[in-house]
């Protein structure tokens, strides 16, 4: 990955949130601003806002299940645990919560809201979208998938 490249997008894409979501609201941003000269990004721009959603909500089904799975086979809270769980789910109601507020905004009102549409072209767009496929479960752990 070229870190340079996700660095330098992520300071000009500007905002509070996470790096993850900063990254996702660039990728969604280029891919509203191209809908009009290839339609099939309004599929892939629903496709990424569900899948991120269903990630997130995966995450936290996780972190509860293993929580869950401490304290019965453990009997005693980790305050370490408890406080990475608790940020755990923080971080996933942040992240449903943009994913909200995505949704309900009209694609007028989205393009209306860009605020780095000269920041993203079509090879940052591909290399955000590797950046965040090497983030998901699978790609982490393809390696241990291939040595079994």
């Amino acid at each position: 990955m070229d870190q340079g490249s996700i660095a330098r997008i992520l300071k000009q894409v500007s905002g509070g949130e996470d790096e993850i979501q900063q990254l996702q609201k660039a990728l969604l941003d280029y891919l509203d601003e191209n809908t009009e000269t290839d339609a099939s990004l309004v599929f892939s721009r629903k496709f990424y806002i569900a899948q991120w959603f269903r990630d997130t909500t995966m995450e936290t089904e996780k972190a509860i299940k293993s929580q869950k799975d401490e304290d019965s086979s453990e009997g005693t809270h980790h305050a370490k645990d408890v406080e990475t769980t608790g940020q755990i789910m923080h971080r996933a109601e942040s992240r449903k919560k943009f994913l909200r507020s995505i949704i309900r905004t009209a694609p007028s009102q989205f393009s209306t809201l860009k605020m780095n549409s000269d920041t993203v072209d079509y090879e940052d767009a591909c290399l955000i979208v590797r950046y965040l496929a090497s983030m998901r479960p699978f790609a982490q752990s393809f390696d241990i998938y291939l040595t079994q």
